[in-house]
Parts: C-alpha cells; structure tokens; sequence
C-alpha cells in the first residue's frame, strides 16, 4: 500500500516566494504523488503561534510530516532534487 504524505507549508503572507513555493510543490506532489498526498498552508501572518509546534525559523518552510521521519526543507522549493529527497521520494522510472 502507498503512504499518504502530509505536508505543511508554512509562508508568511502573499508573497512572490510563497507562491512560488506552493506552486512548485504543488506540481512535484501531481508528479510524484497524485492521490497520495495533502497539503495545509499555514500562513504565519495569521497564525503565528504555529510557527513553535514545527519548530520554524525562516520562511517559506515545508514540513513533511508524515510519513515518518519529519523534515523540513526551507525555500521556494525550485530546486526539484533537493525537494525530492528532503520528502524521500523516488523518481518514478517512466
């Protein structure tokens, strides 16, 4: 069975770098992970004592929380690579 992979992202207001962010991970999950995965925008403007339970120092910050073990990959996630394995995740071999 396929694990269901639970992200969080956490930006802080619109900016260029949170779309951007949210935009780029939203295209490996459809990749990589259709169906499997669930993403939760945290915007610290709005909640910022969210921001301690995670643990989050800069922004924007994506939590992998499930599956085990958390990690956190910090920027604009352009960098596919560096993405894919902070979420332990395989290319799939097409």
């Amino acid at each position: 069975m396929e694990e269901l992979y639970e992200l969080r992202l956490y930006v802080a207001g619109k900016t260029q770098k949170s779309a951007a962010a949210l935009s780029n991970l939203k295209k490996y999950c459809e990749e990589h992970l259709a169906g499997q995965y669930t993403i939760e925008v945290i915007d610290l403007l709005e909640k910022p004592q969210l921001a301690e339970g995670d643990q989050i120092f800069a922004i924007p910050t994506l939590v992998k929380k499930v599956p085990e073990p958390v990690r956190k990959i910090i920027g604009d996630l352009s960098n596919i690579e560096k993405v894919l394995v902070g979420l332990d995740i395989r290319p799939k071999v097409s």
